[in-house]
């Protein structure tokens, strides 16, 4: 941690975090302003939204193909899944048999409503320019257990607002150095975006459908709440997940749908808020024997709702309030 943090300290000194509040600029105020007249006046807005968000997962990602529905295991009792053994990069070993683990979440989506209830989730890829540093972020995170999950959310919101690194406040840094090593904070910079100034806003959201306007504003927001050292979880969060209730579920995807993994077993989702998720998981007879270094690497997947107005969410292999007194009914692994 003692490296990573000199390593910030070294390489950002001397950056100076610009306040955004508007009112407190003077004439830099007017430089933003003329500046954002200058990029939409240069074609520069227009590179800007053709960017890609930092985490793309969408529910057109998702393979419904064999999908199971909600009654697929109806009358089964599941075996904690905290309690089979991992492998070497932290995904627990499957077997024959059907298991769950209630485990830490994360939002992947600003701007949008957390899940509803008869809200639908399926596996999904982690797609995106940053998806190889969320997915690290998610495993270091477990050998880390003095970070908070909420610091660690905050992190993620501004990964997937695309924020610059040298914008982010100390706090947020902080984090960011404890979880990854000096090269995989360079990944931080690639893509980034500054605080958008209002006209250029406003211009900006002109140009997107009105499913992606909210999206763009909350994600402009948490840049410049990142940027701020007053700013708390709770200020990033409003803009991050809305509230109230997101438009009606698809029908077609009733919560507690059973997705087919690639590797042949079948994966369902039932989120308590984005912040916790149960996760159950179903062994078919025969596939372990076939598949004998089968695997379940939780931040190798998302959670990605049917509903396109509620949160896609980030899955861990960090089971919440685990009871490892508790014994498999099926011994799956010998020494």
């Amino acid at each position: 941690m003692k490296i990573n943090q000199l390593f910030v300290t070294g390489l950002f000194a001397g950056i100076l975090c610009v306040s955004t509040t508007y009112a407190q600029f003077g004439g830099l105020g007017k430089k933003l302003l003329d500046k954002g007249n200058e990029m939409v006046a240069g074609g520069s807005l227009n590179k800007l939204l053709k960017q890609p968000q930092a985490i793309t997962t969408n529910f057109a990602d998702v393979d419904k193909t064999d999908s199971k529905p909600p009654t697929f295991t109806e009358g089964q009792t599941a075996q904690p899944l905290y309690l089979l053994p991992k492998n070497t990069t932290g995904g627990f070993k499957l077997c024959e048999g059907f298991f769950e683990m209630t485990n830490k979440s994360y939002c992947l989506h600003a701007g949008t409503r957390g899940p509803s209830k008869g809200d639908g989730y399926m596996l999904a890829p982690v797609l995106g320019p940053k998806k190889d540093l969320v997915i690290t972020i998610l495993k270091h995170a477990e050998q880390h257990a003095n970070v908070q999950q909420r610091d660690i959310q905050v992190l993620l919101w501004a990964i997937i607002a695309r924020t610059k690194f040298a914008d982010m406040n100390t706090n947020i840094k902080l984090t960011a150095s404890t979880l990854l090593s000096p090269q995989e904070l360079l990944m931080l910079q690639g893509g980034a975006l500054g605080v958008l100034p209002a006209n250029l806003m406003e211009k900006a959201k002109g140009q997107l459908p009105n499913a992606l306007q909210s999206v763009f504003e909350a994600e402009n927001s948490i840049r410049r709440l990142a940027a701020s050292g007053a700013s708390s979880y709770e200020d990033m969060e409003k803009y991050a997940v809305l509230a109230g209730l997101a438009p009606q579920p698809d029908p077609e995807v009733p919560a507690g749908i059973w997705s087919l993994h690639p590797d042949g077993y079948y994966i369902r989702y039932m989120p308590l808020g984005y912040s916790v998720t149960k996760v159950q998981i179903f062994v078919p007879k025969g596939l372990s024997s076939s598949k004998p270094d089968l695997v379940y690497d939780g931040p190798s997947g998302i959670a990605c709702p049917a509903n396109v107005g509620a949160q896609r969410l980030a899955q861990t292999n960090e089971p919440l309030n685990p009871d490892y007194s508790k014994k498999l009914t099926t011994i799956c692994f010998t020494n």
